[in-house]
């Protein structure tokens, strides 16, 4: 049983490593998320609980067991079109709006930032597949996913999800479409995984690591879990990343941290966007 003056020590120890990798920032009152995540890693790997894998960490930690800590405490809450009125906004504006302007190039990127175990990227495609079909004829659609958690990249590229998954959010239209059944499992079809690539990503590193820019940016229920220097710096690495022209989706409940000169509010039916202003407007 750990004391009082243990907890904290470890608790700040962890917090203090998760956030200078990761740059999720945990505050007082996660104390029993961290012990129970990492208690539950520990025994995974072989240690007896949390206070053997802290000793371990603070002897000499290798590159695979900070990953599997950063993991064991990124929250990969998601589900099929989550909210639903931002789909309903790309259905009804955004993506008649980009076919059209995009009809020289023939090309339309988007990029799903935090997608953690694949249902938002596989939402934007299946939406497509259903309601752009013809468009998808002639034009490249390119939807690049990434998350910073291993484990939930693996398991997105696999487009296989239990009951309780298929049951939290996906209409039953999709379900029938798009999936087959294998056991108490439902695989997502090959041609909506084929319009999907999956990556291991930092936000912190975008800058660096993501050269290209899209569309649209999905980048949904992050920006919560950094403090509001980090929210700052990873909300204009993304930003950066949009052409002009595109729009950019934060969560229901969030607000940019910062405004930017090209950039505008949008409310679409009943959901709220940020454009980012063409160069000659």
């Amino acid at each position: 049983m750990l004391g009082v003056t243990e907890k904290k020590e470890i608790f700040n120890f962890f917090t203090t490593l998760v956030e200078k990798l990761s740059g999720i920032s945990y505050g007082k009152g996660k104390e029993y998320l961290i012990e129970s995540r990492l208690n539950e890693l520990a025994i995974s790997l072989g240690y007896k609980d949390i206070k053997e894998l802290y000793n371990v960490c603070r002897r000499r930690a290798d590159l695979k067991l900070l990953n599997e800590i950063v993991d064991a405490l990124t929250t990969n809450e998601t589900y099929f079109f989550r909210d639903r009125h931002p789909f309903e906004a790309l259905k009804s504006h955004i993506f008649p709006e980009l076919f059209k302007k995009r009809e020289k190039e023939k090309r339309i990127d988007i990029w799903s930032a935090a997608c953690s175990t694949g249902q938002e990227p596989y939402s934007i495609a299946m939406l497509l597949l259903e309601h752009f079909s013809t468009y998808l004829r002639s034009y490249n659609v390119f939807i690049y996913a990434t998350d910073i958690s291993k484990k939930s990249i693996e398991r997105a590229k696999q487009g296989l999800y239990h009951q309780i998954e298929i049951n939290r959010g996906l209409p039953a239209n999709y379900l029938v479409k798009y999936f087959k059944q294998e056991g108490s499992y439902w695989r997502i079809d090959e041609k909506v995984r084929r319009m999907v690539k999956f990556e291991v990503l930092n936000l912190l590193e975008a800058d660096l690591k993501v050269r290209q820019k899209f569309d649209i940016i999905m980048c949904r229920y992050v920006l919560i879990y950094f403090n509001l220097d980090t929210k700052k710096k990873v909300f204009t690495k993304v930003w950066n990343r949009l052409k002009p022209g595109g729009y950019l989706f934060l969560g229901a409940t969030e607000v940019p941290p910062v405004t930017l000169p090209d950039m505008e509010k949008k409310t679409i039916g009943r959901t709220i966007c940020y454009y980012k202003k063409d160069q000659a407007s």
